[in-house]
């Protein structure tokens, strides 16, 4: 069984900065041996795939509207990854969700396991 709890979500303005949590419990899965992502869903639109990184964080990858801005990283440690959320834009608001892959590398087909989700609302 995974269980993953998001954190960190808010109100912020445009500009601003968040950092998202997301920590792992998990019974069938070593965390260290997999990759996480994280997706979001707007209102009225598909969840879309926004950043994933592999089991060492060796590898990140990134939806092209982010990159530059967000920054995913991960904690082995205390099984956690985390996404940094700086020059944020109104396009940027949507509930974020954490998501655990089967595997070690962040291919969008393994993503099997999902959390409840972290509101984020960017004003301008």
């Amino acid at each position: 069984q995974v269980q993953l709890v998001e954190s960190g979500g808010g109100l912020v303005q445009a500009g601003g900065s968040l950092r998202l949590s997301c920590a792992a419990s998990l019974r069938t899965l070593v965390f260290s041996n997999i990759a996480m992502g994280w997706f979001r869903q707007a209102p009225g639109k598909e969840r879309e795939f926004v950043s994933g990184i592999s089991y060492s964080g060796s590898r990140t990858e990134y939806t092209e509207s982010v990159k530059g801005r967000f920054t995913i990283s991960r904690d082995n440690d205390k099984d956690t990854v985390y996404l940094e959320m700086n020059s944020l834009k109104p396009e940027d608001s949507a509930v974020y969700v954490c998501a655990a892959n089967w595997g070690p590398f962040p291919a969008l087909s393994g993503f099997g396991f999902w959390g409840q989700g972290t509101q984020v609302t960017v004003s301008s």
